[in-house]
């Protein structure tokens, strides 16, 4: 497009420490299903382009839905009477797409008919089940980024998501399950997920909360099962290392490069790397050829998460996780695929080697205070454990601790890794990212209870 590059040549002209160019046309669609009914089929179209500098880390930004006005924003993006810079030398790079079913190959019909057969077998598990509803949401993004490297970099992305809610009534006590299947894929995600299984495990777990009547509270050892995701290590962790907040003085990571601040088992992995995880990409927001990153290495902290500003405030590279939302939005650094790694241990002998406690097989919403650690999610599913057995289900339990202690406490990591997929909100932005845990264990933590 002659309008960016005419635009990047002018603000190579100026005296920025770095600048971008962010164009993005996106595809968006919605179809839910409620109680056998279309309720809800919407498509939508978006296009744009941000364009961003920087001097003396201050940022210079504006967008525009007009391809005519790029290069006229591009020029009044600050004042300057600088041309020192030599010409640009672009270097074009068309990142591979590896989407292997388009949205466009399937037909709306037929995604209507997969959805609607789905709801009918969720139905017919119990007839406790009173409510269904599922939504398929599909994104098809077309990025093209230029930077001051000279690189310009042409991605199209893709995003394919199914939501199952499901409400469960028994005398008056309704209980639900929830669960978000979602990747940087096309149809092919349905290929590699059962979907039918999943939804019958959602539906399990509601039922069963229905006859669930028991608490437990206190202090305990607790094993969180690798089908909990990794939520915990997203919030109580994962935004703490963000490297933006750790130069804003709201992380309490901060000034730990190279320090020990968790057991010698925990390796903690940041990868957007990975095929068909809803965080992944091949380049960064920015324009950064996304790489796998090591964020703490048996128990050292190695690396905080970077984007390009943040590197070079702390005179290191960028990570490649500047991320933004759309073209409106400048880029800020923000998790992808966050993960602890498997250690050896099997998750069944962990369970019989813990005498007391409780099984977390999977957890719900929560809240971290970053600057402190402390953390609260709540246990969406849980089993008391006792003498090495799972036992009974407990109802309407919290796990409450702080990040960097529970880093120090886990015991036992074992060989299995369970993803979780979502939308992660920062600064009135939202991003597709994904989390994962293998199963572990902490000897002790506070369980308290709704």
């Amino acid at each position: 497009m002659k309008e960016l590059i005419k635009a990047a040549e002018i603000l190579n002209s100026y005296d920025f420490d770095l600048w971008d160019i962010f164009y993005e046309m996106s595809e968006n669609s919605v179809i839910s299903i409620e109680n056998q009914k279309v309720e809800q089929f919407t498509t939508g179209f978006d296009c744009g382009t941000g364009i961003r500098g920087v001097k003396d880390y201050n940022i210079y930004y504006n967008f525009t839905t007009e391809k005519d006005k790029i290069a006229e924003i591009a020029k009044n993006l600050i004042k300057s009477d600088n041309d020192k810079k030599e010409n640009l030398l672009i270097k074009k790079i068309k990142a591979k797409n590896k989407i292997k079913v388009p949205h466009k190959y399937i037909k709306s019909k037929k995604k209507i008919e997969m959805l609607k057969d789905l709801d009918c077998f969720i139905r017919k598990i119990d007839s406790k089940i009173k409510q269904v509803k599922l939504v398929l949401s599909e994104k098809a993004q077309h990025v093209k980024i230029i930077n001051d490297t000279g690189s310009f970099i042409e991605e199209n992305r893709t995003y394919t998501s199914l939501i199952i809610f499901i409400v469960a009534f028994k005398n008056s006590k309704i209980e639900t399950g929830y669960s978000v299947i979602s990747g940087s894929a096309g149809y092919e995600l349905f290929e590699e997920t059962d979907i039918k299984k999943e939804a019958k495990r959602v539906a399990e777990s509601a039922l069963k909360l229905l006859d669930i009547d028991k608490k437990i509270t206190g202090l305990m050892t607790a094993v969180i099962s690798a089908e909990a995701g990794g939520t915990m290590i997203h919030e109580a962790v994962g935004h703490s290392l963000e490297a933006d907040l750790v130069q804003k003085e709201v992380s309490v990571f901060k000034g730990k490069i190279g320090e020990k601040i968790a057991n010698d088992i925990i390796t903690v992995i940041e990868d957007p790397t990975i095929p068909l995880k809803r965080g992944s990409y091949n380049y960064d927001d920015e324009g950064v050829k996304s790489k796998k990153n090591i964020l703490i290495e048996n128990g050292i902290l190695k690396s905080y998460i970077h984007s390009r500003i943040t590197a070079k405030r702390d005179g290191v590279l960028s990570t490649g996780n500047g991320r933004r939302e759309s073209f409106r939005h400048v880029p800020i650094p923000r998790m992808s695929n966050i993960y602890i790694a498997p250690g050896k241990g099997k998750a069944e002998d962990l369970i019989k080697d813990t005498k007391k406690g409780i099984f977390i097989k999977k957890m719900g919403g929560g809240q971290v205070n970053t600057v402190t650690g402390d953390f609260i999610f709540e246990i969406k599913e849980g089993f008391a454990i006792e003498n090495g057995k799972i036992t009974y289900p407990v109802r309407d339990a919290t796990l409450l601790g702080n990040g960097p202690e529970i880093l120090k406490r886990i015991d036992a990591v074992c060989d299995d890794l369970g993803f979780e997929s979502g939308t992660c909100g920062k600064d009135g932005q939202g991003i597709p990212v994904s989390d994962a845990q293998p199963t572990i264990r902490v000897p002790e933590i506070l369980i308290g209870s709704k």
